[in-house]
């Protein structure tokens, strides 16, 4: 990475991580910075076919960090790992500029495919902590995914996502700040549909303990 770049990541890291007292303390002290360092020369080096190398960067970076970045996945500028314990992102996940991961978030496959099996996440996405983004699906720019939720399909820009399965809902950006992830459930308008199939479900169930209760009143 070049003074340039590093000079991005912490400053970048300044901005939205109210904790970060100096930038020594950031270059000393942010896992997430220092996953990226390592995550630089691992792809390089992958791109050169020089695989076993490339893994073996990236496995000290793990152990080092608590963070899994395959040297195949390729990452924007100014991505910012908050925490990032347990982040994992996968061989072919792609990530735009300005992204926000929380720790436990996963950019997995769903399968043991060949080719394009991680997702695509877009410019400024922001994605809360335990999320898991999981398949060859597109998450377009601006778009936020609720702590831990399950998005397995793609999603458009500026969208907002929560749940498991995620569901896309209403979003009011204008209430949420980019740190307030905790809040994005809040975002959105009831999910009316997830309602009436739970209600199905109860409904369902209160019949079957009826019909039990009536059965054992005849035995």
């Amino acid at each position: 990475m070049d003074r340039l770049h590093l000079t991005e990541q912490i400053q970048t890291i300044k901005r939205e991580d109210p904790a970060a007292k100096s930038s020594l303390e950031i270059l000393l002290c942010y896992p997430g910075l220092h996953v990226i360092l390592f995550h630089r020369i691992a792809h390089w080096l992958y791109r050169r076919r020089l695989y076993v190398l490339a893994r073996c960067i990236s496995h000290w970076a793990r152990f080092l960090t608590g963070i899994e970045i395959h040297p195949g996945a390729v990452i924007g500028r100014r991505l910012f790992i908050d925490h990032g314990l347990g982040v994992v992102i996968g061989e072919t996940a792609e990530i735009g500029d300005d992204v926000l991961l929380y720790q436990g978030v996963t950019l997995g496959g769903t399968g043991n495919q060949r080719g394009k099996r991680h997702p695509t996440l877009g410019n400024r996405v922001v994605v809360g902590t335990g999320a898991s983004v999981l398949g060859d699906i597109k998450l377009g720019d601006d778009v936020k995914v609720g702590a831990g939720s399950v998005v397995v399909h793609s999603v458009p820009d500026g969208a907002t996502v929560v749940g498991i399965p995620g569901r896309v809902v209403k979003a009011r950006p204008e209430t949420v700040g980019i740190l307030e992830h905790g809040r994005i459930a809040e975002c959105g308008e009831p999910d009316f549909e997830q309602l009436n199939d739970r209600i199905g479900e109860l409904e369902a169930l209160v019949r079957l303990l009826l019909e039990e209760r009536v059965g054992q009143a005849r035995g």
